[in-house]
């Protein structure tokens, strides 16, 4: 069954902002951001980069699953207003009441607020921090402010606030229930009418639409918001209630719609692949993770995409759907050239699925970038192998940020199949990938650099993977 929903430019849009029921016929396309700030004059939620980098837009989104809300920090300079149908969408002013609650007591008594500008975006993703978790800790109350940017404080103040009011709050029993945070007073005690006023939200199905599709929209309203407002535009959504990642026989399939938040800290995926979390930890914010997809990674045809990048690897099928038709392509040969993709204009990525390892192997993702954290790839790389005594049986090879698409080294993998794995071997696979990249200079770095980048990390590959057999000196 096909439980995915477009919403079409149509239709109304209704949610819940704050205590406050919202109906409205503005374009789909509209930002959150932009409708906050000028339809409904709630200017708590500020406006920075606009693009996802900052954090001072920073909202909680909440979606009823089974009677139960879950909250997530988005970026609203980001978020399509359509995306909030049958949704909380809760902003700083939906968290205060008529005095300071522990969070921003923390904040005051710490001097963690200078000028103040990003102030409701910390203060907003600790709010989904603790919301979100059942054991807290304050190291991983900090990790959930990656994103939130401040230019005062120098940041020692926001930890240690952050450290008090997690201690404080660690000493309550039962703390991870609603009805607990409003005694605590950390929310305003309508959060507690929320879910049965979303269950009373119809939510919107169409069979089939057509226009503009659009999934997460992390990278498309960064670069065409403008455009957007004056197109046809579809937003795909899935019923929070069914299963993102789940197995079929020998595969693994992942819904197209399933955010990089949701790969990252799946049971499934981290069964085969224990280094998950480490991966993706460097894409982008929590509150870009929260909302960017994997369907949108591969769609968006980046040539540096990091969901891409891992899945080429996996020798990943793409399962593409147009009304009742339905169609399944190699993703390795998805992708025709620059933006160009095996995709009819009308089709929709209903999911994509890979092979589950079945013998001994090994799985490894490198990605380098200008800032470690927040930032894309300038190269990136993952390989695949399965091997027997050191014999390569298998193997899928990817690169990032060296061709005009996301690339699979089609002729580095016919090369190394049925190897033995040694130091001599490494060194000549090196040279055959330079024959299949064609990397251009531009603001990631020259062209030299990425094809020596690439050679690098391909040789970390096997240096991790093989560290008793492989080593820097013997490659270099």
């Amino acid at each position: 069954m096909d439980h995915r929903k477009i919403q079409q430019m149509k239709n109304e849009i209704q949610f819940i902002c704050n205590d406050r029921e919202i109906t409205t016929a503005v374009h789909p396309a509209t930002t959150v951001l932009d409708f906050l700030r000028k339809s409904m004059r709630l200017t708590g939620t500020k406006e920075g980069c606009r693009e996802g980098d900052c954090g001072a837009c920073t909202v909680l989104v909440g979606e009823l699953n089974n009677e139960i809300i879950l909250y997530k920090p988005v970026n609203s300079c980001l978020l399509p207003l359509a995306s909030l149908h049958g949704k909380h969408l809760v902003t700083i002013e939906g968290i205060n009441q008529i005095e300071l609650n522990p969070l921003q007591h923390a904040f005051v008594d710490e001097g963690a607020s200078q000028c103040g500008f990003c102030t409701p975006g910390f203060l907003v993703s600790l709010t989904g921090y603790f919301l979100t978790n059942d054991i807290y800790s304050a190291e991983e109350a900090i990790n959930s402010l990656d994103g939130n940017i401040c230019r005062c404080t120098g940041y020692a103040s926001i930890k240690r606030s952050v450290e008090k009011v997690t201690n404080e709050i660690k000493l309550n029993k039962n703390y991870s229930t609603l009805e607990k945070f409003v005694e605590l007073k950390v929310l305003p005690g309508y959060f507690l009418t929320i879910p049965e006023r979303l269950a009373a939200i119809k939510l919107l199905i169409n069979q089939h639409a057509s226009g503009v599709f659009i999934s997460g929209g992390t990278d498309l309203f960064v670069q065409q918001w403008e455009k957007l407002l004056s197109s046809d535009v579809q937003f795909l959504q899935r019923d929070a209630s069914t299963p993102t990642i789940r197995i079929e026989g020998e595969s693994c399939f992942i819904d197209s719609q399933t955010t990089i938040s949701e790969i990252k800290s799946s049971g499934i995926l981290q069964k085969y692949f224990p280094q998950l979390e480490n991966y993706f930890q460097y894409f982008g914010s929590l509150p870009i993770r929260n909302r960017a997809t994997a369907g949108g990674n591969i769609i968006n045809a980046s040539p540096i995409g990091d969901m891409t990048n891992f899945l080429l690897a996996l020798n990943a099928q793409l399962h593409l759907k147009e009304k009742d038709k339905g169609r399944v392509v190699p993703l390795k040969n998805f992708y025709t050239g620059y933006k160009q993709l095996d995709k009819k204009e009308n089709e929709i990525l209903d999911s994509v699925s890979f092979n589950l390892p079945q013998n001994i192997f090994h799985f490894n993702f490198e990605k380098v970038s200008k800032r470690t954290f927040l930032d894309i790839a300038s190269v990136n790389t993952s390989i695949y192998l399965e091997e027997e005594n050191l014999t390569i049986k298998e193997i899928h090879l990817s690169a990032g940020g060296v061709a005009p698409c996301p690339l699979y080294l089609f002729k580095t993998r016919e090369f190394l199949l049925g190897k033995t794995i040694s130091p001599q071997l490494v060194k000549e696979s090196a040279e055959i990938i330079q024959t299949e990249i064609s990397p251009i200079s531009d603001a990631r770095g020259s062209a030299e650099y990425k094809r020596l980048l690439l050679r690098q990390l391909f040789f970390a590959h096997f240096i991790k993977l093989f560290p008793k057999i492989i080593s820097l000196e013997e490659v270099v």
